[in-house]
């Protein structure tokens, strides 16, 4: 069985009501749904974490970092700002895969840099929410 996590940092649990011409109007909770059901017939565990707080997901790194098989991380707004998150990527054995349910590169300047990048195993960015099914589907 392979045991696979998605991690959401902050803002996420909003998808659906915030900003939804960038984000899509479906909640994440209902896309797990779905997820989980195009992936049901795979030797695959899903399991979901969102926090709008640093610590916790710096926590749940350490947590999964060495037991799971796969990390699909989406950072949010931290993708930008958080040293901590890489330094905490680049200290487990599990590889990550950074998500971006928008182009960050079409957006302001600011979101042009990603501190998880350099440390991640690869990058999706901008195939909205299909971006997480494209992660699981390279860790099959």
């Amino acid at each position: 069985m392979l045991r696979i996590i998605i991690i959401n940092g902050p803002n996420l649990n909003l998808l659906g009501r915030r900003e939804p011409e960038i984000y899509g109007e479906d909640t994440f909770e209902d896309f797990m749904i779905h997820l989980k059901g195009k992936f049901v017939d795979s030797d695959v565990e899903l399991t979901y974490f969102q926090s709008n707080h640093e610590g916790e997901l710096l926590d749940k790194l350490h947590e999964v970092g060495f037991h799971y098989d796969g990390i699909i991380l989406n950072a949010g707004a931290y993708t930008h700002t958080s040293v901590a998150l890489a330094d905490a990527i680049s200290g487990i054995e599990t590889p990550v895969i950074e998500v971006h349910i928008s182009n960050v590169h079409k957006r302001e300047s600011f979101r042009h840099h990603s501190y998880v990048s350099s440390v991640a195993e690869g990058i999706i960015i901008g195939f909205g929410l299909r971006g997480y099914e494209l992660a699981v589907e390279y860790f099959l």
